[in-house]
């Protein structure tokens, strides 16, 4: 149960003591919202109708790619709304699910992010057995576990959030309703909703990213036993893109969850939450069919399974 005193509406402050990048911003993250669309339901659509893709790779990045997709569509058409006009509010109600989602998804991608680092060291520290340590089953129940490990958390996390007493000019200094901001937003001493959020920050942020780093350190050492300098090229080609998105994902939300308490890092962390909430979903598509040339080979084999259709 929510707290029966929490007010009816909130004011979604985002930039608004700075109206003239309001305009500009709404291009942007309109931009970037639509290149999201494009980007990875295309993604999506090939690992699904190629089956060349259907591997364990393509399969989490199927996932992410949906992921992407549910993030920005559950915070991007609030957002445009109040970039755009003067009214930027949002109800109790709308506040709770928004809430909700964005827990529920950024920690499923939290976990599925070292998941898809476990996949390509295994690809090149273990090419022999790859098909015998990543089969399609284990792919299902990893990311079933990331999805239920993000319910969970959402579960645990939203209801103390919403439970606190919220002090009367109901204004979120953020463009979303996240846990740190509706924190900050309580008349009462949160030292308890702080612990509460920075344990799992440590659990689902700190913990999968050493993980990964370990990964790619023991990739990095194998990849450099290679004797031809073509086959460290291609070795290195399929884990890049992946490294780029954790980098950009982790990067920018660490600096949101756990940030020092201070007006700058406070401002600050509104542009990093504005980037991992509708940056790093445009540009994951971008980086994976740009520096992935089976993705490339799936659109054309697709665009000429197309125009064959057509042409019969």
């Amino acid at each position: 149960m929510v707290n029966q005193s929490s007010p009816v509406n909130f004011v979604l402050l985002g930039f608004s003591d700075h109206p003239e990048l309001e305009k500009f911003l709404f291009m942007v993250v309109l931009t970037s919202y639509l290149l999201t669309l494009v980007g990875n339901t295309l993604i999506i659509l090939l690992s699904v109708l190629d089956p060349r893709l259907h591997s364990p790779m393509y399969f989490f990045l199927s996932n992410l790619s949906l992921l992407d997709l549910c993030f920005t569509t559950s915070c991007v058409p609030q957002m445009l709304v109040n970039l755009w006009g003067t009214k930027k509010t949002i109800s109790f109600l709308g506040c709770s699910v928004q809430l909700f989602i964005f827990m529920l998804l950024g920690t499923t991608e939290c976990i599925l992010l070292p998941v898809m680092a476990f996949d390509r060291y295994v690809a090149v520290c273990q090419p022999l057995r790859y098909a015998t340590i990543i089969y399609p089953r284990l792919c299902r129940q990893l990311a079933a576990g990331a999805w239920v490990m993000g319910l969970i958390q959402s579960i645990v996390q939203t209801p103390p959030t919403l439970r606190l007493p919220f002090c009367p000019h109901r204004q979120v200094d953020d463009f979303v309703c996240e846990v740190p901001s509706l924190i900050r937003l309580s008349c009462r001493d949160t030292t308890y909703n702080e612990i509460q959020l920075a344990v799992p920050g440590i659990i689902f942020l700190v913990v999968p990213l050493t993980l990964i780093l370990v990964s790619y350190g023991a990739i990095a050492q194998a990849v450099l036993r290679i004797n031809s300098a073509k086959g460290r090229k291609k070795a290195f080609g399929t884990c890049s893109s992946h490294l780029i998105v954790v980098t950009l994902f982790y990067s920018s939300v660490i600096a949101v969850y756990l940030q020092p308490k201070n007006p700058y890092a406070q401002e600050r962390a509104k542009f990093f939450g504005l980037f991992y909430a509708v940056g790093t979903p445009s540009l994951n598509p971008l980086i994976y069919t740009l520096r992935n040339k089976e993705v490339k080979r799936a659109f054309v084999r697709l665009l000429g399974k197309e125009r064959d259709s057509r042409e019969s």
